[in-house]
């Protein structure tokens, strides 16, 4: 019995502690730049990502420009190309993490959370979503896009924050012009 209630209290602790990571201020897009329609788009640049690498591992950008990011995931795991401040990222792989820990995503992609029927102690797990609009999920060998206007001209990186991936060298320079 006092093993099922300290991991009924552990399980709810991981709840609201990512709760409270998914309703943090951490992605603030305004100060980095805006999503853009792909018709507004004034160039695009390849992104290729493989286990665990960037290529190019830097890109140079015009302040105010628009570009549509082809991103190809040749590696054999799941990826992601987020766009942010080191601190932006900081902050999203904890929730990355927490993504992986309740089984919204795995290794090699997302999980249908509805057909896991996933629940701890009669609570239901709170729904993660990778959902932001300067990010995206890239599975093993597809490709995705991501159309962005940028705004900021410092400190600004490209970075794949799936746990250990940042940290293993999966980030990269957009310097801005």
């Amino acid at each position: 019995m006092k093993t099922k209630l300290t991991s009924f209290f552990l399980a709810t602790a991981l709840i609201f502690s990512a709760s409270a990571v998914m309703g943090s201020p951490s992605h603030s897009k305004s100060e980095i730049g805006q999503p853009e329609n792909v018709k507004k788009a004034d160039r695009t640049i390849e992104i290729k990502m493989g286990d665990i690498f960037f290529e190019p591992k830097s890109i140079d950008i015009k302040a105010g420009e628009t570009i549509r990011f082809v991103l190809k995931n040749d590696g054999s795991l799941l990826h992601e190309f987020n766009l942010g401040i080191a601190a932006a990222h900081a902050a999203h792989q904890k929730e990355m993490a927490a993504m992986f820990q309740n089984g919204t995503l795995s290794p090699t992609g997302a999980q249908n959370m509805s057909k896991m029927g996933h629940a701890m102690g009669g609570m239901k797990m709170v729904d993660m979503k990778h959902d932001d609009p300067n990010s995206v999920l890239i599975k093993p060998g597809a490709t995705e896009e991501l159309v962005w206007t940028f705004t900021k001209t410092t400190g600004l990186e490209f970075a794949c924050n799936i746990p250990g991936h940042y940290q293993s060298g999966m980030v990269g320079k957009v310097n801005v012009r």
